[in-house]
């Protein structure tokens, strides 16, 4: 249950935290129990999650076994899902039915998002009928949808309540409510008319009308794309926004800690995704070796595929490259200029898509943006490489460079710009289309166009 304001996210790990961190990994080595439990007595919740976020899953599931039951249980709530997942593979079944029965609704769906299909209907077996219905109408929602990391569990009011009367409704179930200091006002039919603050409501006379003091409500669509309406409510610096239905009803509330998660965990994506690899999810060096590996090479593979179109261009012109040598000393300055560019455009125009200040319907304006962008940084190294590949070769060389980084960072800008705005309107993640498959298909394009262009200019 959220009862407290939205914290601000944890510091950079102090060194009294990393002291704290190897005389626990000594103390496990050592097999002293007693000494661990010890240095882990006096630490904040705050620290303890970074000390396990730092530990390996073996390590991760004994330390937690020493902390006392509600402690056990404040920590397990404050750690990401996927630690949570790997926590709960190490173990017993008891204890991980003690922690789910625990957990909040929403925050029980981020958890079984993280563990095999086979085990979410064993879990959600050992839940009360209570719980089990919340977490059950949570999980009915799309995977990405803002419905699937609400909280069904809210306190509402109505506009004929008043203010002392709202109170009370909400201290009744205020160790349930995962937020009080919103609270969505509703009609007879459980439509969203509004919400009112906690401020107002203490600061009100007890006789004042909810109708009186409630302010327009901004709600979110369950169906909708979770980011998309975590963006708008930290946007709107909001403490929590009403999730509805088609129809309005209301069916949960997403809170602000929870939006900041949400992009948290959405930036976090993205990042990996636009260097080639998978997001780890948990610190490098406490990520086992096999998940690293299994998180870079199937893109890896992927991208090796994606290579062969540049060997295959080579092979092509290889009697190009045979009647005049010279040309293959430019190769990787082309593509590797050609490859920049395009990455750039992509991760701006990927970057402005989170941020919602573009849309796929301006598809247009971005193309054209990006194609004079291209075509000045393209004019801009051109007269560059011109003036210097002329002094050290010749005018000839020189021209076909300049005209060649003119063409490819047109080209690559105009396709880094576009492809993730391709990427919404097909519902596939924007950083998927972003720096590795840029850049193969940049280098294929590249040389095709260097080859030309030095074929037309030399007579070759």
């Amino acid at each position: 249950m959220n009862t407290q304001p939205p914290t601000q996210p944890l510091p950079t790990q102090p060194a009294a935290t990393t002291d704290l961190i190897d005389t626990i990994e000594q103390s496990l080595s050592s097999r002293d129990l007693a000494a661990a439990s010890a240095a882990l007595s006096p630490i904040s919740t705050r620290q303890m999650v970074q000390v396990l976020d730092r530990l390996s899953p073996h390590q991760c599931a004994i330390v937690y076994r020493l902390l006392s039951k509600q402690r056990a249980v404040e920590v397990f709530e404050d750690l990401s899902p996927e630690l949570q997942g790997e926590l709960v593979r190490g173990l017993q079944d008891a204890e991980v039915a003690a922690l789910f029965e625990e957990m909040d609704p929403d925050d029980r769906v981020w958890l079984l998002d993280e563990l095999p299909a086979s085990v979410a209907p064993r879990l959600l077996r050992g839940l009360s009928p209570h719980e089990r219905e919340l977490t059950a109408s949570v999980l009915g929602y799309p995977r990405d949808s803002i419905g699937r990391r609400m909280s069904p569990e809210y306190v509402t009011t109505h506009p004929e309540l008043t203010a002392a009367e709202t109170l009370r409704r909400l201290r009744a179930r205020i160790d349930d409510a995962e937020t009080i200091y919103t609270l969505p006002v509703t009609d007879s039919a459980r439509r969203v008319v509004g919400v009112v603050s906690l401020r107002d409501l203490l600061a009100a006379d007890d006789d004042t009308l909810v109708d009186a003091m409630m302010q327009d409500a901004h709600t979110a669509l369950a169906d909708a794309d979770a980011e998309t309406a975590a963006r708008d409510c930290t946007d709107r610096g909001l403490l929590a926004v009403p999730v509805v239905d088609s129809e309005g009803r209301l069916v949960g509330i997403l809170t602000i800690d929870d939006a900041v998660r949400i992009l948290k965990r959405e930036e976090n994506e993205d990042a990996a995704r636009q260097g080639g690899v998978e997001p780890l999810g948990r610190p490098y060096l406490s990520t086992p070796i096999r998940r690293i590996v299994r998180s870079r090479v199937v893109w890896l593979l992927v991208l090796a595929v994606g290579a062969t179109l540049t060997v295959q261009v080579l092979s092509v012109f290889e009697a190009t490259l045979e009647q005049l040598t010279v040309l293959a000393l430019f190769v990787p300055l082309l593509i590797g200029t050609g490859g920049n560019t395009g990455n750039q455009a992509a991760t701006t125009v990927t970057r402005a898509l989170a941020l919602g200040e573009i849309r796929p319907r301006d598809l247009l304006r971005v193309l054209s943006r990006e194609l004079r962008v291209g075509v000045s940084l393209g004019v801009l190294l051109g007269l560059l490489g011109f003036a210097i590949t002329a002094l050290v070769y010749d005018w000839q060389i020189g021209l076909v460079i300049g005209c060649t980084l003119v063409a490819v960072c047109t080209v690559a800008a105009t396709i880094g710009g576009i492809m993730p705005l391709v990427a919404r309107m097909i519902r596939v993640d924007p950083a998927v289309f972003s720096n590795p498959f840029i850049t193969t298909f940049v280098d294929a394009t590249g040389l095709v166009i260097y080859f030309v262009i030095a074929k037309a200019i030399l007579g070759i």
